[in-house]
């Protein structure tokens, strides 16, 4: 009996403590979207004339749509709510514009990029930035997604191509019909390079050939390709993005879930 009573107060406590840490992360996330709107605020002074039209404009158009259909201030709350969602939007993708701006062609820009693609169902990204680099800080990291393998090159695309070559090649030896795509980012498109702003969309244009259990599998091998190898280059620079950049990333990611959340209600 008293053992009994132990276990209900230990998980009452335990219960107690997730709550509280919930309740601090949910705080820490709202001054840090508030912290991140402060400083585009600043610099960017097209962001609440934006922001506010898209309150005003969807509520607006709601509450006309309920004078036509009946329930107008039914319509007029909604129409606020969705207007803050696109506003909340808008601020989120000049966020990540502004970012991408700021960057520009910082060496592992790109690989930063790919680390912060998100799996969601059906869809998985296991991105190992680095495997290849030279003495100018050309580049190649490597993605196993739904595609198959994706290799991703930064830098001087003359350079890149032996490189590229290579890994390929290595790749190829150890997943034998395993497709391998490769991408050069830059900002000369005709070259058939994709800027860096568009490479995560760029990536989910390539055709899902295996489904998100089989990425898994497939990353396992070539991940003990790079045991057997020694795994990244040595003196391959980790973490080359400005803490700037890597804040605003962590908000943005913060932000995007909060955006799913209040889009499953």
């Amino acid at each position: 009996m008293a053992e009994s009573k132990r276990d209900k107060a230990a998980n009452k406590a335990a219960k107690k403590e997730e709550r509280a840490a919930k309740r601090s992360k949910r705080k820490q996330t709202r001054s840090q979207m508030w912290q991140a709107f402060q400083m585009q605020r600043k610099r960017d002074k097209k962001l609440i004339p934006y922001m506010v039209l898209a309150v005003v404009g969807v509520a607006v158009a709601f509450f006309l749509l309920g004078l036509i259909w009946g329930g107008e201030w039914y319509m007029l709350f909604l129409g606020i709510l969705v207007g803050a969602v696109l506003a909340l939007w808008i601020f989120t993708r000049r966020l990540e514009n502004s970012m991408y701006d700021q960057v520009g062609d910082t060496p592992g820009a790109a690989g930063w990029t790919l680390e912060n693609m998100k799996n969601s169902v059906g869809i998985a990204w296991v991105t190992k930035t680095g495997i290849a680099a030279n003495t100018h800080m050309d580049t190649i990291h490597r993605v196993v997604g739904n595609p198959g393998v994706i290799l991703v090159g930064e830098g001087n695309q003359k350079r890149l191509k032996p490189m590229m070559s290579k890994e390929h090649k290595r790749v190829d030896r150890l997943l034998a019909g395993v497709p391998i795509y490769e991408v050069y980012v830059g900002s000369d498109e005709e070259a058939g390079q994709v800027p860096l702003k568009k490479l995560q969309r760029h990536m989910l244009k390539f055709p899902r050939n295996y489904k998100k259990n089989e990425v898994y599998s497939v990353s396992a091998k070539v991940d003990a390709m790079d045991a057997v190898h020694g795994g990244n280059m040595a003196g391959m620079p980790k973490g080359p993005m400005p803490q700037q950049a890597q804040n605003m990333a962590g908000m943005n990611r913060r932000m995007r879930r909060m955006q799913e959340r209040r889009g499953g209600k």
